[in-house]
């Protein structure tokens, strides 16, 4: 014991580790724009350098640091780049990785007050700013959460608990079985963690009442059924194919009505409730009762960054309790009350250290400006014979070719040619390119170079077809 002590005790207090990793890092960093996007195939087999036995007795500190980075960095995608454009990925904001890095060093559990002062301050901070910037009700709290999955859950779980509540039912106590029966409606095209959640929460998706919705995937209000006091209703900022936003101000105002409760899925859309431009697509978010962000998405917090928001405090800290004769309450804010997690990291750290570098209009900057890539990238590939599949109404388009086969093929060879990085879905029947704008550091040169790979690899594509 006293041989790991000894090693461990030199490499905290001498510090190199830190000084190596640091400057691995750097190299990283320095060569980012020159790396290709997604890993090539030498890379990827590389990867077989980590198939080893588990080691014996302790290992060098150093070399094991000079392996992950030999190895482990070329076979990373350069999503902090400006050229990758899949799964609605966020870049980093500098300011918020180095505050993590920081956080890291602190290595704070942040479930009580008393376990973390500071990471309970900077939460607290957090959920002024959050309710400022989004414009959401005074009485909204904040929860800090790994990402979206998780912020949904926490929402339904919320509204669940407060219909229940409401029709005299205790959940947390007596369960579901012999439970008045909750209504789940969303619209058709809501994302697969909503799901997750419902059926995570024992609501079951076969019970979901589907909404029709539009040619650009918002809910069609004139299809809204009657509501009540035991709907839940499920809405979106941000469809993720097509950017689109459901209609909040109409809707919301039925939902309220009825006394439903409403969650609004706006992972990487209900930041446009903070750009003044924009703003107009979150019209009636404010009638929602809660609410799911990613800070690693839209706002470039590093990974993992996601807020439930919910304007209901008790339904939220009822639905996600925890107790315990050694758990010791402060009297500012217990972080765990808010979420279903009690040890976390100090997500907070980062979060608070975006929004205090940008402020009002560095987040509005940032928002537009990723608009104004997507609407960029739009042109030029309109320009280039590409069908644009969607309004660009935010930061996502839907890219085609004249047939589906050409459009999976062009896609194959973008992702396999490095300069840049999209994603496949399927849009009203077509197989379609999603490309999302969700960095900082997407410049128009990037959007330019990018197009240009696309036109290269259909061309490529038409004439590997022509051959066969």
């Amino acid at each position: 014991m006293a041989e790991l002590h000894d090693a461990l005790s030199r490499q905290m207090a001498e510090l190199a580790l830190f000084r190596q990793a640091q400057e691995h890092a750097f190299d990283y960093a320095r060569g980012l724009d020159r790396r290709e996007v997604f890993p090539g195939e030498a890379a990827l087999q590389a990867l077989a350098g980590f198939d080893e036995p588990l080691p014996g007795g302790i290992g060098d500190a150093s070399a094991l640091l000079r392996q992950l980075h030999r190895i482990g960095s070329p076979a990373s995608v350069a999503q902090i780049g400006g050229r990758y454009f899949g799964f609605v990925n966020g870049g980093v904001l500098p300011v918020a990785l180095a505050a993590r890095w920081l956080s890291d060093f602190w290595d704070q559990n942040t479930a009580l007050q008393v376990m973390s002062p500071i990471a309970a301050k900077l939460e607290s901070i957090c959920e002024g700013w959050l309710r400022e910037l989004l414009g959401l009700p005074e009485r909204t709290v904040a929860g800090l959460v790994s990402g979206s999955s998780l912020a949904i859950l926490c929402g339904l779980a919320a509204g669940r608990w407060r219909l229940l509540h409401n029709a005299g039912w205790d959940v947390n106590k007596r369960g579901l079985s012999g439970a008045p029966a909750i209504r789940v409606v969303a619209g058709r095209q809501a994302h697969a963690t909503v799901l997750k959640a419902i059926a995570l929460l024992g609501l079951g998706t076969d019970n979901i009442e589907w909404l029709a919705v539009d040619d650009q995937g918002r809910v069609r209000a004139d299809a809204l059924p009657e509501l009540d006091e035991r709907t839940l209703l499920v809405l979106q900022a941000g469809n993720v194919a097509s950017g689109a936003f459901d209609p909040f101000a109409e809707i919301g105002a039925r939902a309220r009505e009825a006394g439903s409760w409403v969650h609004i899925d706006g992972a990487f859309g209900l930041w446009a409730a903070g750009c003044r431009s924009l703003r107009h697509l979150c019209d009636g978010i404010e009638l929602g009762n809660s609410w799911s962000v990613d800070g690693h998405k839209t706002l470039n917090t590093p990974y993992d960054s996601g807020v439930v928001l919910c304007d209901d405090g008790e339904a939220l800290v009822a639905a996600l309790q925890a107790s315990g004769s050694y758990i010791a309450y402060g009297e500012q804010r217990d972080g765990m009350l808010y979420t279903p997690e009690m040890s976390r990291r100090a997500r907070a750290v980062e979060l608070w250290a975006a929004l205090k570098f940008l402020g009002r209009d560095g987040v509005d900057e940032l928002v537009l400006g990723l608009h104004r890539r997507a609407v960029q990238a739009a042109g030029e590939l309109r320009a280039a014979g590409f069908e644009i599949l969607n309004d660009v109404v935010f930061n996502q388009l839907l890219i085609a070719c004249e047939s589906d086969e050409l459009t999976q093929r062009t896609m194959q060879l973008v992702q396999q040619s490095g300069e840049c990085w999209a994603g496949g879905t399927q849009w009203l029947g077509r197989a379609a390119i999603r490309l999302s704008v969700c960095s900082w550091a997407t410049t128009s040169v990037d959007v330019s170079r990018s197009v240009r790979a696309f036109v290269a690899a259909r061309e490529q594509a038409h004439a590997h077809s022509h051959r066969s």
